[in-house]
């Protein structure tokens, strides 16, 4: 049986993480070390923008430890990342490099939906996972720098929001108070309250209930076992039992949590906006149980590289849960019609018929799934510039399982179907050279599905597409007049040809009725 040594290390806002984990071929990951050392980068980062040169001096001496503990292990392979306290710096590029030349490290920086998505992966391998979010439940994600609750209703993702409340942010917004400020807890309560309302009124209906709250952030594990109980199973307790005990934590001081949880620190001053986060969170929800699933971002990237690597197979169907947010998300800026069913149809049919051609893969097909479900969100803001609407309605919502990039090349391929692809060189900043051909070749297969229901009336019926020669060949049935779609259709053919060198034409089959 192979086994491969694989650890994962992640820099966070207060924290520097390793983790070192079996990986074998009866398909189980298996952690087998932990090391935690403390060192707030966020402080630098969420002050001033940039991380003092002591800091970043200290960061590397520790990553140097954790090297040579991976060589203890023989570690094969790893993966080391970075969250956004070091991507929101100036100097991040500095930073990596001196980590690079200091110890060896190739480390990556990722975005918040990429890192937020990587522990998300490592819940959603859980076996409890489907189950637990069968009816009514929210995954909320508590970071240093902010938190992230994706809703699941009926089993489905409803919506992913990002809120800038993570603790280390939370207690540097009151930094320059907080020594004059008789209850802490107070200011924290009403800063937590502030943005969860504006939350709550947006996204969940009025005496909604959540049944389940998955929660992860740190010191969940140490308040879990105090609050959970032999009988209690999967690591699930009732959310009356858990609000109880933070609600009593909270009238504590920071020493005295600090005690109460056994936390190394006798004095961890984000103990507190931790407390009053899960509190309020759950509270707000009305949930019944919490679910703690004992994973975090380190074991998100093992399980990530696992599945990459086919040493493990997760179940759950993330491509599913993106499609669901982009629904949704279609719904609530009320674009969602027949007209998207059928543009996403027929947009899917042309790409699978032209597969030897465009050379592009399964993911490019479901972002173009994405961009058509999405493509008539920005008419809630502006009819005349909708395209440009919808390109910055897309690029600033967060969907559960796309990347940053892969959301700018959603929104491009939005905004391009409908006015002249810009060159190149002035989207350079936004994406690579690979990043703008697909972008390039989504916009034109839209152009071509939208064209084929411009009416919104849906005309056609079993509608086949081949490619014969240097056409690409769109036969349909139809009972109407179709003189709109194929003068529409007439228009788009030059750009769809200079891009993939086939002109799209409609064979007509007439229906009697």
């Amino acid at each position: 049986m192979a086994i491969t040594t694989f650890a994962a290390i992640y820099i966070g806002s207060y924290e520097v993480s390793l983790k070192v984990f079996e990986l074998s071929g009866k398909k189980k990951i298996r952690e087998i070390d932990h090391i935690r050392t403390r060192l707030e980068l966020g402080r630098d980062s969420y002050h001033s923008g940039v991380i003092g040169y002591d800091l970043v001096e200290d960061l590397c001496r520790i990553l140097s430890d954790f090297v040579k503990i991976m060589h203890g292990y023989k570690v094969k392979e790893y993966r080391a990342y970075a969250g956004p306290v070091i991507e929101e710096t100036a100097n991040k590029m500095f930073i990596l490099d001196q980590i690079k030349t200091e110890t060896g490290l190739e480390v990556h920086i990722l975005t918040n939906s990429e890192r937020r998505f990587l522990t998300y992966k490592g819940v959603a391998a859980k076996p409890e996972f489907d189950k637990i979010t069968k009816d009514s439940a929210a995954v909320i994600d508590v970071g240093g720098g902010s938190l992230q609750i994706t809703l699941f209703i009926h089993g489905k993702v409803e919506t992913t929001q990002h809120l800038a409340i993570g603790t280390m942010r939370l207690m540097e917004m009151l930094s320059g108070i907080e020594n004059n400020v008789l209850h802490l807890e107070n200011q924290l309560e009403d800063l937590v309250d502030k943005e969860l309302a504006v939350f709550m009124a947006q996204y969940m209906k009025p005496d909604e209930k959540i049944t389940n709250v998955i929660l992860m952030g740190d010191y969940i594990t140490e308040i879990m076992r105090k609050v959970r109980k032999s009988t209690d199973e999967h690591n699930m307790v009732g959310a009356v039992r858990f609000i109880s005990f933070l609600q009593k934590l909270d009238k504590k001081s920071i020493e005295e949590i600090s005690e109460e949880l056994n936390l190394s620190n006798d004095k961890d001053v984000l103990a507190l906006p931790s407390v009053i986060l899960y509190a309020k969170l759950t509270q707000a929800m009305h949930a019944e149980n919490i679910w703690f699933p004992g994973v975090d971002t380190s074991d998100g990237i093992a399980y990530d590289y696992a599945q990459k690597n086919k040493i493990i197979h997760i179940s759950h169907n993330f491509d599913e849960d993106i499609l669901s947010a982009a629904k949704n998300m279609s719904v609530r800026y009320t674009s969602y019609s027949q007209h998207i069913d059928a543009l996403t149809e027929m947009s899917v049919l042309i790409f699978d018929a032209m597969k030897k051609v465009h050379g592009m893969s399964k993911r490019e097909r479901l972002l173009l799934q994405v961009a058509a479900i999405l493509h008539d969100c920005g008419k809630y803001v502006s009819l005349a510039n909708s395209a440009k609407c919808a390109y910055q309605i897309i690029r600033a919502t967060e969907i559960i399982g796309l990347s940053h990039l892969e959301r700018e090349v959603v929104a491009s391929a939005v905004l391009y179907h409908t006015t002249p692809l810009a060159p190149y060189e002035e989207l350079a900043g936004r994406m690579d050279k690979e990043s703008y051909l697909i972008v390039a070749k989504l916009a034109a297969i839209l152009k071509v599905a939208n064209a084929m229901d411009r009416s919104h009336k849906q005309k056609f019926k079993n509608v086949k597409a081949v490619i014969k020669k240097k056409e690409l060949v769109i036969t349909i049935e139809t009972i109407d007049n179709i003189a709109l779609e194929k003068d529409l259709l007439a228009t788009k053919a030059d750009a769809f040809e200079g891009i993939f060198g086939l002109k799209p034409v409609i064979r007509e089959k007439r229906v009697y009725i």
